[in-house]
């Protein structure tokens, strides 16, 4: 071959060469794009119409602040002028996501004018009663549930394009003509959801609570399971590593579409990095994209081999997890990252770093114990696989990180004395990090039982900030046997709720301040939000525990 040739071929080349070798998966990640879509579920459509009319009361007694007192009949809005009633409110019964539709009907005189609205959709009723703005919040005003809607031509059909999700609905005239008039015809909600049928009732004899508490969190998880795991409905309608794990597990005890499981694992894979690490999250339209630039979100990366692990148990679909096993294999590659020489996770130099260490909505929260068991775990359920698949020769290593990491843990984190496990260089104590050195194995059983029981002695201690730890601190103490005070934990923290007037449950909850946001403004919260719904899968793994 001439010189001139070869160097011609070697410049086209090797940057395709190079490309390749810094994409990982390029080949298989559009065949698990094209699975992902195969495993889209058709959405079950039911019609829903409002019940009545509410008057939004200021009540200290509830939940932030308010509360909705049913006041009038519907045909009271579909007979009378509207021009009289703007600023109503509706009550639709139930938490409900989807699409809404009014129609408009001429009273009195012609149509000569556009006719303007203000349509606001409140999950609770503090959302309605609390003026947004100006607004503080630190997401998008765009997430917060109101829309002006401007009306040409009376009568008229008008169906919102933006998917909503609600139970109460607030209609305010903006402007119209003085010289007409109209009313509301018909009011009509199109729920969607994946879910069909509902699940069979609890054992009869099932605390009142206990089964008030379960269709509440089966109801979440309807609500969150759309063409993927979602979140929110309502905000951030994507779906999330850590979500998709606990909504999966509350899946395989009452719904048991694993189909959109798969649908969301291969998503993930298919939407990972260019070196193989799994982004945190990912959207489906206008086409499936990862949100790129934002930091990594390193425990995420691990639950999603845990939460593989876990489907293989419960359905025994060893395809699906041979064909993803390169993405779990991948996420253990981070593991040493920033290990330190005796074995423990060097949790500020990987923040300094932008890893995002998630963990609980707690800005108070060491995350250091609470990561060292997070990788414990990941790492014990990746060899799990690796063994049930044959390939426990590719991931060698896993068996000595994982001692070498519970010796440092047992030896730098535990206090004998006390019995807890402590975090970071203020020696923090925590529930996550009774929880996460329980769960990963690193506390005995014995240990396990001791902590959680010194813990409760501990005034100071870091509490969950969300229902998320909480779903990890119930399972520890499940783990430990302490099996009374598992249910007590749940009937408290989710049965708050319920007394509160929860139709889901919510992304934040906090006892003592019902306020409480991570976004600076408490009605951009998720009041239907995926991590909440795992009492159903306690309630309904555990009979033995809960439904008595």
């Amino acid at each position: 071959m001439k010189q001139p040739l070869r160097v011609l071929l070697l410049l086209v080349l090797l940057p395709l060469a190079l490309r390749a070798q810094e994409v990982m998966f390029e080949a298989e990640r559009p065949g698990w794009l094209q699975k992902a879509e195969q495993y889209k579920p058709n959405l079950q459509e039911t019609i829903h119409r409002p019940l009545h009319t509410v008057r939004l009361v200021e009540d200290a007694a509830a939940f932030q602040g308010w509360k909705a007192v049913e006041a009038l009949p519907m045909d009271s809005v579909y007979e009378r002028s509207f021009k009289g009633q703007s600023g109503v409110v509706l009550d639709f019964g139930e938490h409900l996501t989807g699409y809404f539709s009014f129609s408009l009907a001429a009273l009195r005189g012609t149509s000569d004018a556009p006719s303007r609205f203000r349509l606001t959709f409140g999950e609770v009723p503090s959302e309605l009663a609390t003026p947004f703005d100006p607004y503080p919040g630190s997401l998008s005003r765009a997430w917060l549930q109101d829309e002006v809607i401007t009306v040409m031509h009376i009568p008229d059909t008008i169906t919102l394009e933006r998917r909503m999700s609600f139970r109460y609905l607030k209609i305010e005239l903006l402007g119209s003509s003085p010289y007409f008039d109209f009313r509301i015809a018909d009011l009509q909600f199109r729920a969607v959801t994946s879910v069909g049928e509902m699940p069979p009732a609890l054992a009869a004899g099932t605390d009142p609570l206990v089964t008030q508490i379960d269709s509440i969190g089966l109801l979440t998880l309807k609500e969150c399971m759309q063409t993927v795991y979602e979140d929110g409905p309502k905000r951030d309608r994507r779906l999330w590593i850590g979500d998709l794990y606990l909504e999966s597990l509350a899946n395989v005890y009452s719904f048991q579409n694993h189909d959109l499981t798969k649908r969301c694992f291969y998503l993930l894979a298919g939407l990972c990095r260019e070196d193989g690490f799994l982004y945190s999250n990912a959207f489906e339209t206008p086409e499936p994209h990862a949100q790129r630039g934002a930091p990594f979100l390193f425990d995420y990366s691990l639950l999603y081999n845990v939460s593989l692990y876990d489907y293989l148990q419960a359905t025994g679909d060893r395809a699906t997890a041979e064909d993803l096993w390169p993405v779990a294999k991948r996420q253990m590659d981070h593991i040493t990252t920033y290990l330190n020489d005796e074995g423990l996770f060097d949790h500020q130099t990987a923040t300094a770093n932008r890893w995002w260490l998630f963990v609980d909505w707690n800005d108070q929260l060491d995350r250091q114990a609470s990561l060292q068991g997070i990788m414990i775990l990941a790492m014990k359920r990746t060899y799990a696989l690796a063994q049930q698949l044959g390939r426990e020769g590719e991931v060698t290593q896993l068996p000595g990180l994982i001692k070498t990491m519970t010796n440092a843990a047992r030896k730098h984190l535990y206090q004998k004395g006390t019995g807890l496990f402590v975090s970071g260089p203020d020696r923090q104590v925590s529930y996550a990090s009774q929880a996460w050195m329980i769960l990963s194995g690193v506390a005995t059983k014995a240990q396990g039982k001791r902590a959680l029981r010194a813990l409760q002695t501990q005034p100071n201690a870091v509490r969950p900030g969300a229902p998320y730890l909480y779903h990890y601190y119930v399972e520890a103490l499940i783990a430990c046997g302490l099996t009374d005070e598992a249910r007590t934990a749940v009937v408290e923290y989710w049965g708050g709720m319920v007394k509160k007037g929860a139709d889901t449950f919510w992304e934040v909850y906090d006892p003592t301040n019902e306020r409480l946001s991570p976004y600076n403004f408490f009605p951009v919260n998720s009041y239907c939000h995926a991590w909440s719904c795992t009492p159903v899968y306690f309630i309904r793994k555990y009979p033995e525990i809960f439904q008595r």
